[in-house]
């Protein structure tokens, strides 16, 4: 297997552009003794990319705490299938993807039909850590450190692999930058927003992602859906 010398990875983000690696050896770091405890290590066509930055509170954390009380929510109510939090390792080896997303969700469909699974070694065994195949939507934060990563590397990856739907969010300006993008042959599109709200075929609603301010002057986020009119 080729590996990685994982001593050196103190910068806020390294990146590893030639490696002989490939994605069943990084999924064999991945479950080594030798993998980073602290970072979100990302494997894109032979590129590894160690993001060791924190997760900025106002920009990132709050969004995908949000993200996923709303989802999580909304898909058990109406029993759509199962949401994975932060911290769910997703592989695709037709993209060459392997990445801990924000946020993922797959349908009963998706699950029952085996199109995203545990690795086959490890069926049976509820300690696993990696999803195998492809959700049917992820989400992802931009962060100063992930702009590449998230707006080209993954997006291009994510097409690939067939994921449905892809929701980039990036709250660092002045207003929150919300893009839900839809599958299609030649790439994601947006969807057309109206009003601010975006229908998401996935979840077979309308969103609209908002930011105020709370009593002590930091950002709340609040994230709306409701049934197409």
């Amino acid at each position: 297997m080729a590996t990685v010398d994982s001593s050196y990875l103190t910068a806020p983000v390294i990146v590893i552009p030639q490696t002989r690696m490939t994605i069943d050896d990084f999924r064999e770091w991945v479950y080594s003794e030798d993998f980073p405890e602290r970072g979100r290590v990302t494997y894109v066509q032979g590129r590894v990319t160690v993001d060791m930055s924190p997760e900025r509170v106002d920009l990132h954390t709050k969004i995908k705490g949000e993200i996923s009380f709303v989802i999580t929510g909304l898909v058990k109510a109406a029993g759509l299938g199962e949401f994975f939090p932060d911290g769910a390792w997703f592989t695709n080896r037709d993209a060459g993807v392997s990445h801990e997303p924000d946020a993922a969700f797959a349908s009963w469909d998706t699950l029952k039909s085996g199109r995203l699974a545990p690795p086959a070694d490890r069926a049976n065994d509820d300690r696993y850590i990696e999803l195998v195949g492809a959700p049917d939507w992820i989400c992802e934060i931009v962060s100063d450190s992930s702009v590449d990563k998230d707006t080209r590397q993954l997006l291009d990856a994510y097409h690939r692999a067939g994921i449905r739907e892809y929701w980039l969010i990036d709250a660092r300006g002045e207003e929150i930058n919300f893009q839900l993008l839809l599958h299609r042959e030649g790439g994601y599109e947006p969807a057309v927003a109206n009003d601010g709200w975006v229908y998401s075929p996935v979840f077979q609603r309308e969103f609209k992602l908002s930011r105020r301010r709370n009593p002590l002057g930091r950002w709340q986020y609040d994230l709306e859906h409701r049934t197409s009119e």
